[in-house]
């Protein structure tokens, strides 16, 4: 048995083992931002279901159709054709009639008052009295969501669940289109939006999200397409660019304002790909 010097011997090279170790750890760095970490909710055991031949209209039953129309507005079709316009308003018009359209209401280019009346579902990202809007809507093959984020009000100060990311779940692809985002997303708000596969962008800079913010919001979502949108001039559009070329190698320039895209044609590396528009 140990005697009590012996004892206290011991102990003291311990501690001294034990200080030495904890010194030789390195400091803790900052907290890590928050990112996604998991799949489009909904989408983990969906699988592309046969599209009738009667109903295929170019599009196959794992595909989807993205149009660019203008502003912060586009153009989803679905192949059992159900077609989705985003951040409908009065003034960039889809050339073909939606049965779902969503709506941002941070400036009159993100919604109407007056949507027409053949549209099915007219989906609010807001609420008149201040409290979160929550659609979670499943129309033939598609599902749309929505996860409320804040914008700024006129005084500067901030205004609660004023904007909506709308998610769109169809064919197996996560499509998220961001609205007038103007803060970075909480780990809640990536949990709740999930992994997407595409993602729509607003990139002005400056009456959304900044440059580098928006860059964080990116690189949390780790989308493989996104698809520039919310730009002004040719100059807004290529500040952005030049901007996530530090980030991303891979910039696209379509010639065209549509493309068709499905799981297994999505980029190998993250992508920007800017689709021309009003």
């Amino acid at each position: 048995m140990a005697t009590f010097p012996r004892l206290a011997a011991l102990t003291a090279i311990a501690a001294a083992s034990g200080l030495a170790a904890a010194l030789a750890q390195p400091a803790p760095g900052p907290a890590p931002k928050p990112e996604m970490m998991e799949n489009c909710p909904g989408l983990v055991s969906q699988r592309p279901r046969a599209t009738p031949a009667s109903l295929r209209v170019a599009l196959n039953a794992d595909q989807v159709r993205i149009s660019y129309i203008g502003h912060s507005t586009f153009l989803i079709e679905s192949p059992r054709l159900v077609r989705i316009a985003t951040d409908y308003n009065d003034y960039v018009k889809s050339p073909i009639p939606p049965n779902i359209v969503t709506m941002n209401r941070a400036h009159s280019t993100h919604y109407t008052d007056h949507p027409e009346t053949a549209i099915r579902h007219v989906l609010r990202g807001w609420r008149p009295d201040g409290s979160p809007a929550r659609h979670d809507l499943n129309l033939q093959d598609v599902r749309v969501r929505n996860v409320p984020t804040n914008i700024r009000d006129w005084g500067g100060g901030t205004e609660r669940h004023g904007n909506s990311i709308f998610i769109f779940e169809i064919a197996n692809l996560c499509i998220a289109h961001l609205g007038h985002l103007h803060h970075t997303l909480t780990q809640e708000q990536l949990n709740e939006i999930g992994r997407v596969d595409i993602v729509m962008v607003p990139v002005d800079g400056t009456m959304t999200l900044d440059l580098d913010g928006m860059v964080e919001v990116l690189q949390a979502l780790k989308a493989p397409l996104m698809i520039p949108m919310h730009y002004f001039s040719s100059f807004t559009l290529s500040r952005f660019l030049e901007r996530v070329k530090q980030d991303w190698a891979s910039v696209e320039i379509r010639d065209l304002p549509s493309m068709v895209v499905s799981k297994t044609t999505l980029p190998a590396t993250p992508t920007v790909m800017v689709l021309p528009g009003r």
